[in-house]
């Protein structure tokens, strides 16, 4: 048998062998790194990807927003809202008010009177009385009923105070009379006489109430007095207000429900308390009661 010949280690064939051996090794080496930080690179893309959805479920979890509830849900007939007797008092020769339109009377609603009572050749008394009531619903963008009628109250009266013609503008506020209550008064002059126009605004929670009233003495008649026209006008306004707290089933001898509606609120919340601390007290430690949507 043929002996195999034994390498020179300094043979430069056996040399260039060893290298290309190396080389075969680390080229094979390279695949398997490559995969390890593939490996890596999607294990933090993944963890990135489940914080996002976390963040995401967490923020989907979070409490809507939430707004003060508007005391108010609707509103009387708008002509209705006054007694007969009233009535007679403003306007005494009056027929069936005239009811103003509205998309929705529930938001909205208006009715209008108008009286000539004829005194033959002493003249005769004009009068016009509008009532219009506007009801503010809560939004958790614009915010509380009862703020956002505030606003437009505020409008109202500053309008009245503003209005063309006008001669003589007073305002006063209005006591004993929803949550806030303002008359304007003032006259204007036409070519038929002198009308003496009275303007009471008031706001009951989330409703602003406005009545307009004017009274004139035509043809020679004499003009009304203003102090005997306000003093009627008040009188319908807090019978005005009297309705809507009706209308609503929270009806209160002073005209104003605020007092009576805050004290059923926190007597029925008092009474919600009590009872929820009731009932878990006497349910075990692990059940929770549902929230309220």
């Amino acid at each position: 048998m043929q002996r195999r010949a034994q390498r020179d280690p300094r043979d430069p064939r056996d040399r260039r062998a060893k290298r290309l051996t190396r080389a075969l090794v680390c080229a094979s080496a390279v695949p398997v790194m490559l995969i390890a930080a593939g490996c890596s690179s999607d294990s933090g893309s993944d963890e990135g990807a489940d914080k996002k959805a976390d963040a995401s479920a967490s923020q989907s979890a979070s409490p809507s927003p939430t707004v003060r509830a508007a005391a108010y849900k609707k509103l009387p007939e708008a002509c209705e809202v006054l007694s007969e007797k009233t009535l007679d008092d403003l306007a005494p020769k009056a027929k069936k008010g005239k009811e103003g339109s509205s998309d929705d009377i529930s938001s909205r609603a208006s009715c209008s009177w108008s009286s000539l009572e004829n005194n033959g050749v002493d003249g005769s008394q004009f009068r016009w009385l509008n009532v219009s009531l506007l009801r503010f619903d809560s939004d958790t963008t614009r915010g509380p009923g009862d703020e956002l009628a505030g606003k437009y109250y505020d409008k109202q009266v500053r309008d009245a105070q503003a209005a063309e013609g006008a001669k003589g503008a007073e305002t006063e506020p209005v006591t004993d009379t929803g949550d806030e209550a303002t008359a304007v008064r003032y006259d204007l002059k036409k070519k038929e006489g002198t009308f003496k126009q009275q303007t009471v605004v008031v706001r009951v929670e989330n409703v602003v109430v406005t009545l307009d009233y004017n009274g004139a003495g035509l043809a020679g008649d004499e003009t009304p007095d203003a102090d005997d026209l306000m003093k009627d006008l008040r009188k319908a306004a807090k019978e005005a207000v009297a309705s809507v707290a009706k209308a609503n089933g929270s009806a209160t001898a002073s005209g104003s429900p605020s007092a009576s509606a805050s004290k059923s609120a926190s007597a029925s919340a008092s009474k919600s308390a009590s009872a929820s601390a009731s009932k878990s007290a006497s349910e075990p430690a692990s059940e929770s009661a549902a929230e309220k949507s």
